[in-house]
């Protein structure tokens, strides 16, 4: 595996590069007003699955989708009042709205884990939203840095993160971030703004001028910085199993077993390919449980690598429901 060597200026030949890449299903990191973001095309499922393999990341949690300008957010998130209000106050800025997707979805399911919401920015930083318009799709952007570790704001930081990793393709130096704190999150889909995540757009701001003080979420599945439970199927998930029971919906993984009891049957990669067993994950998973299956029978998942990650949103969606 190459040392990852390839920092360039923010060039008009350098945004060409870059979206080049994007377009290929490689990542790319960039900077912003608030931190270094691993950026890939959002609309992309296996694209996307990299930055959960690149970063190491435990869970998939929602990540957040970066778009040039507040038109084109609209287009892919429901537009609310309070939305137009914040929006107009704070985009371009270090604010994420999380709003209903629209129903002509592009977003890669992955991106949303699966939910029926998007969170959406536009960034401050002028290179950033630069880019973004050449990039012209939404760019699924955590922060540049393996799970867990300190989010970086400048270039060589990314580059010192991920020296072993054969992604980024390419980290473009956009000088040190300007604020250094990732952005602050709003469920902004009802009338009262719901602060998801604090930054540096404070509650007191956003109080100001909305006249409501942002209520905290009754539940932490919309947004990265929470813990996520995330979307979860009607039917039962049945965890390592070998094959389908008699109306099981089955849910696959490398070579299926004899799937003639199997109500419906989809698998996440014959090839047993993790990556794409990640992109295929949420969208699969919507497929069996319309089936109507009352549950479904999923192949054993290795615990390794994105594994773990998939093994933790399966076993979050088999966990016992509380009573109504």
């Amino acid at each position: 595996m190459e040392q990852m060597t390839n920092i360039k200026p923010l060039t008009p030949d350098s945004i060409d590069e870059a979206v080049q890449y994007w377009r290929d299903g490689h990542l790319v990191a960039f900077g912003t007003e608030t931190v270094y973001g691993l950026g890939a095309d959002a609309c992309q499922p296996l694209a996307v699955s990299k930055i959960f393999a690149t970063k190491n990341r435990p869970q998939f949690n929602p990540l957040i989708s970066h778009v040039a300008d507040p038109e084109t957010a609209f287009a892919l998130g429901n537009v609310t009042p309070l939305a137009q209000t914040l929006a107009d106050t704070f985009w371009p800025g270090a604010m994420t709205l999380v709003l209903n997707q629209c129903e002509d979805r592009t977003i890669a399911d992955l991106v949303t884990a699966g939910l029926d919401s998007v969170a959406l920015r536009v960034p401050e930083h002028t290179g950033a939203r630069q880019l973004l318009a050449a990039a012209a799709v939404p760019i699924a952007a955590p922060s540049a840095n393996p799970s867990g570790r300190l989010s970086p704001t400048t270039a060589d930081h990314v580059a010192m993160a991920f020296a072993d990793q054969d992604e980024p393709k390419l980290i473009l130096d956009m000088e040190a971030s300007a604020k250094g704190l990732e952005s602050t999150v709003i469920d902004a889909r009802g009338d009262i703004p719901v602060l998801l995540r604090p930054g540096s757009i404070t509650a007191e701001m956003i109080a100001e001028l909305t006249g409501h003080a942002p209520k905290a979420p009754e539940n932490r599945i919309l947004s990265p910085g929470q813990l996520a439970s995330h979307y979860a199927p009607n039917a039962r998930i049945r965890c390592h199993a070998d094959a389908p029971q008699t109306g099981e919906a089955w849910l696959g993984f490398g070579n299926d077993p004899d799937l003639s009891e199997a109500l419906e049957a989809c698998n996440l990669s014959p090839q047993a390919d993790l990556n794409e067993a990640a992109a295929n994950l949420f969208s699969m998973l919507r497929v069996l449980d319309q089936s109507g299956a009352a549950s479904i029978a999923v192949a054993a998942i290795p615990h390794h690598g994105l594994g773990v990650a998939i093994n933790d949103r399966l076993s979050r969606a088999a966990a016992p429901r509380p009573s109504s």
